[in-house]
């Protein structure tokens, strides 16, 4: 069975590179889910220090939004107020949210990340992406003093169709770092399974749509552990095919 799914996705491969000029003419759609996911260029890193991985989740936070320069109002009110947090600031300085899309889960390694993004707004996910793939650009290159692209040209997309295959995404965005065999999901601090699972208290992703589903959070951990191995599983499996 495996072997006949690795060779519908070697076909699928196939397919994109002979239609990739002709890439994102299928527009994103309002209230689906979709798998965003990029990598570096040349697969190079992206994410040298912990000030990067938060520098790239402030931006998740700040450039989800209709109206533009909070990124800006940010970094001012941080000069003024250095022990303040990012809720702190928008508790005073903004009144009522407009998001483009809704933050279900994500995971951030050190050459890639994943989001797992619903869009609620016209155009919102690619809006969305290009103010933080330009932003968190422009950060990179001046800190690390380097010109040109940082990532692999416009970010990836994969249509989420279905609640079961919502639920198995959600595991492979936010516990990424396990089915790599990085870190532990539950000890990352650069992915949403803590917050699904109790441990903190960010309030970064949405995740009513997931937990929904389970009786509890303890539930819903069981769930993930057992798509976890699944998945680790099938990674091997496609070692063994390509070896």
């Amino acid at each position: 069975m495996y072997f006949r799914s690795f060779c519908v996705i070697l076909t699928l491969n196939a397919r994109k590179k002979v239609g990739k000029k002709n890439m994102r003419k299928v527009a994103l759609v309002e209230d689906n889910y979709y798998h965003i996911y990029n990598r570096g260029v040349d697969k190079r890193d992206v994410f040298l220090d912990d000030n990067d991985y938060w520098r790239f989740i402030i931006s998740v936070v700040l450039l989800n939004e209709k109206q533009d320069g909070l990124m800006i109002r940010w970094r001012d009110f941080k000069k003024s107020n250095k022990a303040s947090t990012l809720a702190e600031f928008l508790t005073l300085n903004v009144r009522k949210r407009e998001p483009l899309v809704e933050i279900v889960g994500y995971s951030l390694l050190s050459n890639h990340f994943h989001l797992l993004l619903k869009q609620i707004s016209e155009k919102g996910i690619e809006k969305f992406m290009q103010k933080l793939g330009n932003s968190y650009t422009k950060y990179f290159n001046e800190k690390y003093q380097r010109n040109g692209s940082l990532f692999q040209g416009t970010f990836k997309s994969s249509h989420i169709e279905s609640n079961s295959q919502l639920l198995r995404m959600s595991v492979y965005v936010n516990c990424n770092s396990e089915i790599h065999k990085v870190s532990s999901a539950r000890e990352y601090k650069w992915c949403g399974y803590p917050e699904y699972i109790g441990k903190t208290n960010s309030k970064l992703c949405t995740k009513k749509d997931i937990l929904s589903h389970f009786k509890n959070k303890s539930d819903f951990q069981e769930y993930a552990n057992e798509n976890i191995l699944d998945f680790m599983e099938r990674k091997e499996d496609q070692k063994l095919i390509f070896e």
